[in-house]
């Protein structure tokens, strides 16, 4: 099997609704969901980020919404902000259940803090787990959380998901739409940035608006990354990425992890997951050419996203695989998008 390293995936919000049943959701698997160990191990999961990510009282997931999406054109309105003080404690929790992963997973599951930890890892066979914030809901004007949470093992963070927080504002859920939305990072979101920076954690640029990815991208001495995102200009939605955006990434030496989200995939907008691989190779020939083939990878979101049915879960990673070799990829750039390209971010953000 070839190794694939996975830009994010929404596992830990599934603990955090269900934390009676983690054991079985994370070690034995219950037929639920898109993730478990045992599937990971199967699909030649090699590691990936693991969101802290907070639902919003009133679900994105909620009938009447995912009903308007199955029909384009939509445009969902933003979720209302969370309060800090409403996101500290499940964020803390989130982020207790990924420390309790590791111990139980006994050696099969590791949190890594640095680019030789996740090479170390994929080395000895053991899945790389980097926590991400999906939102930083949880950290507060001071920063003093994100000192807090950088200590518990968090080495990436998106400033928001698609609703608004104190540092900036996120992109609806919206076809066709373009991602220039609302307005650019708060002061407070400016200074986020540059405590990321020093503190060598990732900034993931999925979900924030194009004036905040702006400032983001004039602000911030690291490379510019969405790790679960794909190409507006074959799906015009709004969680996608510019030409121009795309641009800016790859002369920052960034990253783009293809999203799997058939939402996101097809050129209608339409969430059909019998789609096929088609959509995803479309996507990823398009990045490749536009970024060059170093900075293109995978972000699943997983857990987080319905997918094309031909892929169905983690345990089906290796058929996507098969799918880009027999799209005409040599073994090289496959390896490149799975794991290589990943990998040599994380060196460049967090450190060798």
């Amino acid at each position: 099997m070839i190794p694939v390293f996975d830009g994010h995936n929404d596992l830990l919000l599934r603990l955090l609704e269900a934390p009676e049943r983690r054991e079985t959701i994370w070690l034995t698997g219950e037929g639920k969901g898109q993730l478990d160990l045992p599937r990971m191990q199967a699909g030649g999961f090699a590691g990936g980020f693991f969101a802290i990510y907070l639902p919003s009282p009133v679900s994105h997931d909620d009938a009447d919404l995912m009903a308007q999406m199955e029909n384009p054109p939509y445009a969902l309105p933003l979720p209302d902000a969370i309060p800090f003080s409403d996101a500290l404690a499940p964020a803390i929790a989130a982020a207790g259940h990924m420390l309790w992963m590791e111990r139980a997973a006994k050696g099969a599951f590791r949190i890594c803090r640095t680019g030789a930890e996740v090479r170390a890892a994929l080395k000895e066979g053991v899945i790389a787990g980097i926590m991400h914030m999906e939102g930083a809901e949880a950290i507060d004007e001071s920063l003093d959380t994100l000192h807090v949470f950088h200590a518990m093992g968090l080495r990436s963070l998106g400033p928001v998901w698609s609703r608004p927080t104190l540092f900036g504002h996120g992109v609806p859920f919206a076809y066709p739409s373009s991602p220039d939305t609302g307005p650019g990072l708060t002061d407070a979101g400016k200074r986020l940035v540059k405590e990321c920076n020093a503190l060598k954690v990732m900034i993931d640029l999925s979900h924030l608006n194009e004036k905040g990815f702006d400032d983001v991208a004039a602000l911030s001495d690291a490379p510019l990354v969405a790790t679960h995102s794909n190409v507006h200009a074959l799906c015009a939605s709004s969680r996608n990425l510019t030409d121009r955006q795309l641009d800016m990434i790859r002369e920052s030496r960034g990253m783009v992890g293809l999203n799997y989200a058939v939402g996101f995939l097809t050129e209608t907008g339409i969430k059909d997951p019998a789609c096929g691989w088609a959509p995803m190779l479309r996507h990823l020939d398009y990045l490749i050419e536009r970024l060059g083939e170093d900075h293109v990878g995978l972000g699943s979101d997983f857990d987080g996203a319905e997918i094309p049915a031909v892929l169905g879960d983690v345990a089906g990673l290796q058929g996507l695989v098969e799918a880009m070799l027999a799209h005409g990829y040599g073994e090289a750039l496959v390896r490149k998008i799975a794991h290589e390209n990943w990998c040599a971010l994380i060196e460049r953000t967090l450190g060798a």
